[in-house]
């Protein structure tokens, strides 16, 4: 696994904990009669002002919020396992400004759900691995993009759309923006493989490396040639060589001692 990232409880705990929390309030719901969408995003009202904190958490029926749930179980996992320190952050904000952008452009009708976070996180993922060039993130990118690329379509009005109270493109598009600045916001490190053998170096030459001398231009193994291995030699035998002349004296012994018996 690349040290860069790391897995934890909470790479499992934090979108488990959320999704949970959607259907205990969608159980309260129906368990108690209670009507939440009033309590959603109501465009350019004060009272609608509620809704950018409160209308991720409603959902209008049970299809609404099991569309909803998988991808922010996948999505929140996502995020919290490659983008750990920015996780928090990116939901928080993602939240609130994704809320302000529906709250100004959207239309005269209540917008609840999940899916502006969805989109938040789906664009930030995307955007953020692209930045980091980085080639794990680049991966993870094109991923999300193969997975969740037909999200994008439901960023425009079309009139399929503006025709369908039930869905909010207003929502879509501004939770794309919100995660596109937010990857733009947040600066992930500098991620770069550690480097353990020479011919990883940038730098490297493979004609100066004397592994690589043992092989020709089609890739066969060679010796190395006679005169090089002599050279060595040479080197070798000079470095353990005196460099100084050693002159040899003979001197007679002059004080007659005799010569000790054997």
């Amino acid at each position: 696994m690349d040290k860069h990232f790391k897995f934890t409880n909470s790479v499992i705990g934090l979108p488990l904990f959320f999704v949970v929390f959607l259907w205990f309030v969608f159980w309260l719901e129906i368990r108690f009669d209670f009507d939440f969408a009033h309590n959603g995003i109501y465009p350019r009202t004060f009272s609608g002002l509620q809704g950018i904190l409160f209308s991720p958490f409603i959902h209008g029926d049970i299809e609404h919020l099991y569309n909803n749930s998988i991808p922010l179980l996948i999505l929140l996992a996502t995020l919290r396992f490659f983008y750990a320190d920015q996780s928090v952050k990116v939901i928080g904000y993602g939240i609130l400004v994704s809320g302000c952008i529906t709250w100004v452009i959207g239309r005269d009708n209540y917008h609840i759900g999940a899916s502006a976070l969805i989109y938040v996180l789906f664009s930030f993922i995307f955007f953020k691995g692209l930045q980091s060039k980085y080639n794990r993130l680049v991966a993870l990118s094109l991923t999300v993009i193969v997975v969740y690329g037909g999200l994008v379509w439901y960023v425009f009005p079309s009139p399929e759309l503006t025709g369908n109270k039930s869905i909010s493109w207003e929502g879509h598009l501004g939770g794309l923006l919100t995660g596109f600045f937010l990857s733009l916001l947040y600066k992930t490190p500098e991620y770069k493989k550690m480097i353990k053998y020479d011919w990883e170096h940038p730098d490297f030459n493979a004609s100066e490396d004397k592994f690589m001398q043992r092989f020709d231009a089609d890739g066969n193994f060679v010796n190395l040639p006679e005169v090089e291995e002599n050279l060595e030699e040479q080197e070798l035998a000079a470095y353990y060589a005196s460099r100084f002349p050693e002159d040899c004296v003979t001197v007679t012994n002059e004080k007659n001692e005799s010569e000790p018996n054997s």
